[in-house]
């Protein structure tokens, strides 16, 4: 067998549009792990978030891993341990919510398992409450209430006006920020060199393997690094145009159509 790890993002690839992992999708990552594979859930979402969906494949008894908050935490599920992890700069949180406020968007960032938001009524945080199963809690005053550590913040916005604000947002945190869009509504901040395939090389470095072991699957924006990294790149059916071109292969079929049902199929046996 070539590859030796399987790295998915979650929403929009190994999930369907119910957010599930169908039951064919798991069968063949179950029978994957057995052979030796190593299953990476690569995901945008918090720690939290991503759990039960790993607790589900059994990552723990495989030895499988997660990369949350795009890479910006990266755990060993069998020896329950951060291998990674990179915050935001304490001097420069305030900086993120005076630009939110300068821009008129809502922002939120995560505490264990709860959401805390500018505006709990946001239509996004609340998609970000459901797709995580957390609660999302308004704090009057956010950026006066962060007294602890974080990973990464989210403005909120409609997406044609969420794009004029990344540029400016990129321009004014500058080198010391990573900042991208996962949605068209979700502007993700996270410290500088974060993304899914920097921490991918990290986590190669920490079990001893290359890039050329790993095929890597992805669907949206905050994936593109990740694809282009990998020795093999996989784009979904349903994947936005740009990293379907820029992908090594794109499946026949969706995420609803078990796609990576597909990828295992063709690439690993």
């Amino acid at each position: 067998m070539k590859y030796k790890m399987l790295v998915l993002d979650l929403d929009g690839t190994l999930t369907n549009s119910k957010k599930e992992i169908s039951y064919n999708t798991k069968e063949a990552l179950m029978e994957l792990q057995k052979k030796g594979v190593k299953i990476v859930l690569a995901s945008g979402r918090p720690t939290w978030g991503i759990e039960p969906l790993a607790k589900e494949l059994e990552l723990e008894e495989h030895g499988g891993f997660i990369l949350s908050f795009n890479g910006g935490r990266v755990i060993d599920c069998k020896e329950n341990k951060i291998i990674f992890e990179q915050v935001i700069r304490k001097e420069r949180v305030a900086d993120v919510f005076d630009l939110a406020k300068k821009h008129h968007v809502n922002i939120l960032t995560h505490k264990d398992n709860v959401i805390l938001a500018s505006d709990e009524t946001d239509p996004y945080a609340q998609i970000e409450g459901k797709i995580n199963k957390m609660p999302v809690v308004e704090v009057d005053n956010l950026k006066e209430y962060i007294d602890f550590p974080i990973i990464k913040c989210i403005m909120l916005g409609d997406g044609d006006y969420l794009q004029q604000v990344e540029e400016s947002v990129k321009n004014a945190l500058g080198e010391q920020f990573s900042v991208y869009r996962s949605e068209p509504f979700f502007l993700e901040i996270m410290s500088e060199g974060i993304d899914k395939a920097q921490s991918l090389d990290r986590l190669l470095q920490y079990v001893g393997m290359e890039k050329s072991d790993m095929v890597a699957c992805g669907d949206g924006y905050n994936d593109i690094s990740m694809v282009q990294f990998a020795g093999l790149g996989v784009a979904m059916k349903n994947g936005n145009e740009e990293i379907r071109a820029l992908a090594d292969y794109v499946t026949e079929k969706s995420n609803d159509e078990d796609g990576i049902v597909e990828v295992i199929q063709r690439f690993f046996y």
